[in-house]
């Protein structure tokens, strides 16, 4: 606990320059669109989590040709994503199913447009290679430090974990810290037990980390690409998103078609080391889907777990979180 307090006052004075909390950890990068002679263009701001979103864009070619203006906004996790879309900063959030209940306890007015599912793998929780800590049972009155906020899809993954070891979740000391900031504290020998999710989880397990559980058969995997109310309300950037989403679903098929050729360019494009951009992909992805009734109930199990342990704001209709009409099953991607 100790270690980690003075790791968060070495962060301190940078995160004090930040203007807006809720964009900390925010990158934005225009991409180049055409609007349709004689009327205004429209600009899409899409959100993305680690650039995972625009490398397969821009690796499958996906946006070629669109009749609009995109801009990225890249963040490091989906609690500062889902604060810029609250704020009216982004159109869109691709986020797991934790982080998105929570924000829409949180008030942050969005539907759900599409569903995609990734392995639970891609969860876990690590402590480092020479860790006295054997067992999820072992973090009975430690500390479990947890990417990147209450709700997350760490989170949901150590209150599993903890429940599924019997270890009582206030025996625990759960604290929260953004995922960049974490990977290097606990690189750095700060952090002795971890809850996050890919690309940090792999980049950990690569420097020797040892994974005690990972989401296998506690996390869903789902996750949803989120739009703003505001941006579904105007009817051009509707239309324009309904054909981003399409586009994304075409993507998808690409890379699960082209793994190998998918997993350089990923790489190259967010930055990451080849190895762990190989480890993220290699743990496989669905394409995208339309909703369909089953990834609804999926979400309500999860929403009744966080209710139960008193973390929603307030209670959640999940159903009506879902907008079927932008991306119907009807249609082909």
């Amino acid at each position: 606990m100790h270690s980690l307090r003075r790791w968060n006052a070495l962060l301190f004075a940078a995160l004090a320059a930040l203007a807006m909390p809720g964009l900390a950890g925010c990158e934005r990068a225009a991409a180049p669109g055409a609007a349709d002679a004689g009327t205004a263009p429209v600009t899409l701001v899409l959100g993305d989590q680690v650039r995972m979103t625009r490398a397969l864009v821009e690796a499958s070619g996906a946006f070629d040709g669109i009749p609009y203006q995109v801009e990225w906004a890249n963040f490091q996790g989906a609690a500062p994503l889902f604060e810029a879309l609250k704020a009216g900063a982004v159109d869109t959030a691709p986020a797991g199913d934790s982080p998105t209940l929570a924000a829409a306890a949180a008030g942050t007015p969005f539907r759900i447009v599409a569903v995609a599912t990734s392995s639970p793998r891609g969860v876990g929780i690590v402590v480092p290679a020479g860790s006295a800590l054997r067992s999820i049972a072992d973090l009975d009155g430690q500390e479990l430090v947890v990417s990147s906020a209450r709700g997350s899809i760490a989170h949901y993954l150590a209150l599993g974990a903890l429940k599924e070891a019997g270890v009582p979740a206030e025996r625990t000391t759960l604290s929260y810290l953004q995922p960049v900031d974490a990977l290097t504290a606990f690189k750095s020998g700060h952090i002795q037990a971890w809850a996050t999710f890919d690309p940090y989880l792999a980049s950990a397990e690569l420097s020797g980390a040892r994974v005690l559980r990972d989401g296998e058969g506690i996390n869903s995997g789902d996750g949803y690409l989120a739009v703003s109310e505001r941006a579904l309300a105007d009817p051009a950037k509707r239309a324009a998103l309904a054909d981003v989403v399409r586009r994304l679903a075409r993507a998808q098929e690409w890379r699960n078609a082209n793994i190998a050729a998918y997993t350089g360019l990923y790489a190259r494009i967010t930055g990451l080391a080849p190895d762990i951009a190989e480890r993220v992909i290699g743990r496989g992805h669905t394409g995208l889907q339309p909703v369909t009734p089953a990834a609804i109930d999926r979400l309500r199990r999860v929403a009744d777990v966080y209710a139960a342990e008193r973390l929603l704001a307030r209670d959640i209709d999940v159903a009506r979180l879902f907008d079927t009409r932008l991306f119907p099953a009807t249609v082909e991607p």
